[in-house]
């Protein structure tokens, strides 16, 4: 879809002429300091054309295979206008661990999207900066922690969902379903069950409805339109994707607000069931001791939950759906898995401990989370301070992408980057192998702070839906035409498909 196609969809072409005289002044007043920068020995990158910059050089669908093909190109540090936003994008293992680890204060805050300031304005955990920021990702760890993650409690209750999720699949009697929600509402269930203190019933509509508006969320949040909107905010208003994520905001916050009035109706201190109760509890508490000026209030417990919510929910969801779809893909590998969890679990119900002792299973699993690329370009970044970084000056301020995508398909680490390849976190003997350029949880400072909750779903989940169904195409399809093209938007997930889930019987 081309820049103007969008302007001429979405304005008059007085506005649009309107719209392109602003555009206009914006470049003849940056241009100027554009060209005194030239002098310092600032990150290169394509020719700036006028007015839009390189945004025409964008594949606004799918804009990380852009930024991937001018890596090779421009090198592993390089400057993109996206509109009059300068981007600094760092690409590959080395220059990617050197930025968010050896240099984590420089490249550790978050540069909110303008749809992401317009509906939490600086607000909660993924997106927020300072000492706000540090404050909730302190108490998210803690409570994550404290109500189960890491803990046999968490891995109870992950083995209680993967119950009903089976029971769920049973009922297709192998007949071809489509994947996204079974899964994704047992998988939000386990986030629920640590912020809300209880899990849902996956025909509750106040659940199902809350899981269904984030997942689509997320999805217009990397539409085009929406791009566009982030980079011209003045233009891209009148843009019907916008408006749809606003009102699927508002929606989830009036929900959120319902569902903390109840907790706080039925609320005691000394049992906390959940995150919302111990945050309520804080509050309560400072409340009393007369302090006004703390970051735990209202507008923290809302995005913060949300926040919450929807990265517990869909990066884990979706990697969970692009494992089933691998093994309908790549049958003899399905095969290996299942032998070898026959072979050492036999009927038992699969536990973390037992990692240890399916190597292949686990780098089957590792190796869904590399191929499939969930967040290719991470949540973009922003410099703290200037930095010479690798013998470029990137000024304070400058948004950064860590393209990880470029880390996952680093063609210099992974022996078939684009292939599905197990083999890659095996050695010789067939022992599991880490490797360093495995990063699908970021680095550093804004590393995923759920990253040991979903390492746990994912292993249990996959092991005990593999124990119990052979994954195929539906009927009538092969594997070969079974499409790995991801879905357009902020996360990578499968286009929409259907499997068949044939139960079967175990040795």
């Amino acid at each position: 879809m081309g820049i103007l196609d969008l302007f001429l969809q979405s304005s008059s072409s007085v506005s649009l002429v309107g719209a392109l005289v602003v555009l206009l002044l914006v470049y003849l007043v940056s241009s100027s300091s554009f060209s005194s920068q030239e002098d310092r020995k600032e990150p290169p990158g394509p020719k700036p054309l006028p007015l839009l910059r390189n945004l025409l050089q964008f594949d606004l669908k799918r804009p990380y295979n852009t930024l991937l093909k001018l890596s090779k190109k421009y090198g592993s540090v390089f400057t993109v206008y996206m509109g009059p936003k300068k981007v600094v994008v760092l690409a590959g293992y080395k220059t990617v661990k050197e930025a968010l680890i050896n240099h984590a204060e420089v490249f550790g805050d978050r540069d909110p999207m303008q749809i992401v300031e317009d509906t939490q304005k600086g607000h909660g955990l993924l997106w927020a900066n300072g000492d706000s920021w540090k404050e909730m990702r302190r108490f998210a760890l803690t409570n994550l922690r404290d109500f189960g993650m890491g803990k046999r409690a968490s891995e109870d209750k992950i083995i209680e969902e993967c119950d009903h999720l089976i029971e769920v699949l049973k009922k297709y009697k192998g007949e071809a379903f489509d994947t996204t929600q079974p899964v994704n509402y047992a998988v939000s269930n386990i986030i629920c069950s640590i912020v809300y203190g209880s899990r849902f019933e996956y025909n509750d509509p106040e659940f199902t409805s809350l899981v269904d508006r984030t997942n689509r969320g997320i999805q217009l949040v990397g539409s085009p339109s929406v791009q566009v909107y982030n980079v011209f905010p003045w233009i891209g208003k009148w843009f019907a994707n916008r408006k749809e994520v606003h009102a699927l905001s508002t929606a989830n916050k009036k929900q959120n607000l319902q569902l903390f009035s109840r907790l706080k109706e039925t609320l005691n201190p000394q049992m906390c069931r959940g995150l919302v109760d111990t945050f309520l509890v804080r509050m309560q508490n400072l409340e009393e001791s007369g302090i006004t000026n703390s970051h735990f209030h209202h507008d923290n417990l809302l995005h913060t939950v949300i926040n919450l919510f929807a990265a517990g929910t869909d990066t884990t969801a979706t990697t969970l759906r692009w494992g089933l779809l691998f093994m309908a893909k790549n049958p003899k590998i399905q095969d290996q898995v299942q032998e070898e969890l026959s072979k050492v679990m036999g009927e038992r119900q699969v536990q973390v401990e037992d990692r240890k002792n399916l190597p292949f299973t686990d780098a089957v699993i590792h190796e869904t989370q590399r191929l499939a690329n969930i967040v290719p370009m991470s949540l973009p970044h922003k410099t703290s301070q200037d930095i010479t970084f690798q013998d470029h000056f990137i000024k304070k301020g400058t948004t950064v992408y860590p393209l990880l995508t470029s880390v996952l398909y680093d063609e210099s680490e992974w022996e078939r980057p684009r292939s599905f390849y197990p083999a890659h976190f095996l050695d010789k003997d067939g022992k599991f192998v880490k490797r360093e350029a495995f990063m699908p949880f970021s680095a550093g400072r804004r590393a995923c702070v759920g990253e040991s909750l979903a390492r746990m779903e994912l292993f249990i989940f996959f092991t005990s839906l593999l124990q119990k169904f052979r994954f195929t195409p539906p009927p009538g399809v092969s594997e070969d035409e079974l499409d790995l093209t991801p879905r357009v938007g902020l996360t990578l997930n499968p286009s929409p498909h259907k499997l068949s889930a044939v139960p079967r019987m175990l040795a």
